[in-house]
Formats: structure tokens, sequence, C-alpha cells
């Protein structure tokens, strides 16, 4: 089936932040412009990479035609899910043995999943000590949720002889947070309950006849967030503010938690 005639991918994950199992159907398997092998599927547990949180990986299989497809990555173009990777047997002739229409099994790293969710949640964490803390004058900007030195980006700045007064305080109140637990929950929301979640205001660039996803740590106020998180704030279980870093306006805060 052509990628144009499918119709969106439904993101499972949205429903169930913590399955690491599911069926789907497949749609279509096909070779993209830059040679990569990829599936689509009727819905995904899969959480493609984007909003800083990293893809999942795994695989997908067939009960029907015997295949195994490893997922090494995941993308979202124009509401389709392409899960890139390879068949475990590429001498076979998997490609016409993989049946459109086939129910299939997925299955993700849930170590992988774990680690993604934690550090997620770790960043939407310090948004809330940042405010907690009297740092509301700072703007939340992009974060970036990969194992390989995680930070949240704030507009504005914390004045250089305070941030490591400030790195320390905001350890402290991360893990005092932590400490104290908390239900996450992510549900999707219309536009003014999801204003009313978040505090009375949305970010400007989410549409107001949308229905955003809000995820929400605790009676914390709440955040747009497309991302997978852990079930309770302990989850997260620590926290560490390695740096705060303030450039050209910029304020970026590095943090590492525990594997």
């Amino acid at each position: 089936m052509a990628a144009g005639a499918i119709p969106a991918t439904k993101l499972a994950y949205f429903d169930n932040m913590w399955a690491v199992q599911a069926t789907a159907t497949l749609l279509s398997h096909l070779e993209t412009e830059d040679g990569r092998r990829a599936l689509i599927l009727d819905s995904t547990i899969f959480h493609p990479q984007g909003g800083g949180q990293p893809a999942d990986t795994g695989f997908i299989s067939g009960a029907a035609s015997g295949f195994k497809f490893v997922v090494e990555d995941a993308r979202l173009k124009d509401g389709l899910v392409y899960h890139y990777g390879s068949f475990e047997n590429p001498q076979d002739d998997c490609v016409s043995i993989a049946k459109e229409g086939e129910e299939v099994s997925l299955y993700i790293n849930p170590q992988r999943r774990d680690l993604n969710s934690r550090l997620h949640s770790a960043g939407h964490l310090l948004d809330i000590c940042i405010r907690k803390m009297g740092l509301s004058h700072l703007e939340p900007g992009k974060g970036y949720h990969f194992s390989d030195g995680p930070f949240v980006e704030y507009k504005g700045i914390i004045p250089p002889d305070l941030l490591q007064i400030k790195s320390k305080e905001l350890e402290k109140e991360a893990n005092a947070l932590i400490l104290a637990g908390g239900k996450v929950s992510a549900p999707v929301l219309s536009y003014n309950e999801a204003a009313e979640c978040c505090g009375g205001v949305l970010p400007s660039y989410i549409p107001t006849d949308s229905a955003p996803r809000i995820v929400k740590l605790g009676e914390h106020p709440g955040c747009p967030c497309g991302g997978t998180h852990v079930a309770d704030i302990a989850d997260i279980r620590n926290l560490t503010v390695t740096q705060i870093r303030t450039k050209k306006g910029v304020t970026k805060v590095f943090y590492s938690i525990s594997p």
C-alpha cells in the first residue's frame, strides 16, 4: 500500500505509556528514499524520536508468515510512524513473506523505554522545580532527554554568581519531590481543559482548535507533551543537576539520573 493512501498511525502509547508488548496490523512494508527498510502499522507502542526523546527499539514479528523485523529506529512523518530496521534473516525473501493486512506482534526494549521515560519525566520535574524556586521568569524552551547529556533549556538568565547555589537548590528540590512521589498522567484534553491543567495558559504553538496531550506530575501544573513517562514521580528514583550554563540570554540545566 502506498504511504499516501495509509491512514494515520494510532499512537497506542498515548493510551498506555507502560505497555511493552502489543498487537497491530501490518499496513505496508517499503524501502524509503534513503534505502532503509520500514514497516507501517495501523497502531504502535513504539515511541518515534521527537520532542527531545529518542525512539524506542525492539522487534515486530508475524506469526502467520514467520518473519521477525528488528526495529532500530522509529520516526513520525505526515501522521505515519515509520519503523526502520531489518529482517532478521535477510537471506530469506522476507519482503514477499510479510503480508499486508496480517496481525503482527510488537515488542519494545523495556530497559530502553524505562530509561527514556525516566529521563523525560526528570526534565519535566525540573520545570516544576524552577517555578517552585521563584525562577518563573525563566521561560521553558526545548529539552534534550537523551542519555548522553540531557538538559532542559530556558529563555532568560540566572546571574553567574548564583549558578552554583541554584544548582544545589534545584537538585535538592527535585529529589524532595521524587521522595514524596505522585501519580503521573498524560490525558488528551480539549484546549480549554488543557489550558486549565497547565495553569491557565498554553504555549502559543498549540492551536486553539486542537486537543492537546498534557503530562501532569502529581498535583503540579501540567505541560503539553507527546512523550512517554513514569507512572509515579518516585519512579525517577534520583536526579543530579550536573551543571547550569547561561549564555546569550539562554539558561541550560544539565542533569543525570542513575541507569
